[in-house]
This record gives C-alpha cells, sequence and structure tokens, in this order.
C-alpha cells in the first residue's frame, strides 16, 4: 500500500474502476473503489472525478440528488 498518491493517480485508478465495473456509480461506491486501490480520498475531490470523467463521455448523470451517473457504454 502506498501513501498518499497524487490526484491524477485517483483519477486513473477511479477511471479504471469504471470501466471495468460499469454501472451505477456515486460518491460512496467512488471512495469505496479509491480506497481499495490504496488511495486515501476525499469527498470533494472524488466528486470532481466524477464530473470530470461524466464530461470526458465515460459516465452520464442519472440523479441530482443524490448525485448519481451510470457508465456509458461503448459497444
Amino acid at each position: 500500500m502506498t501513501e498518499a498518491t497524487p490526484a491524477t493517480s485517483q483519477r486513473a485508478d477511479l477511471e479504471q474502476a469504471v470501466r471495468t465495473y460499469g454501472g451505477y456509480w456515486d460518491t460512496e461506491r467512488s471512495l469505496r473503489a479509491l480506497r481499495d486501490a490504496g488511495h486515501d480520498p476525499q469527498d470533494k475531490h472524488t466528486r470532481r472525478i466524477l464530473r470530470d470523467l461524466a464530461q470526458k463521455g465515460l459516465l452520464t448523470k442519472v440523479e441530482d440528488r443524490p448525485v448519481r451517473y451510470i457508465t456509458v457504454r461503448a459497444d
């Protein structure tokens, strides 16, 4: 397990988890995935990564409160 890792690593690890597992993503699931990858994530930063992945086209927002995304399938 590594100590604090840069934000880019968290972003890359969360993106990999989204691509691998698909489905619905919210802050809690994202935090668990990042912890499983050895990070010590913060809520605010994790939500920013989710927004970035949505802007990139990997996720689509399906609910506003609480915020929830679904993985976009690239068939």
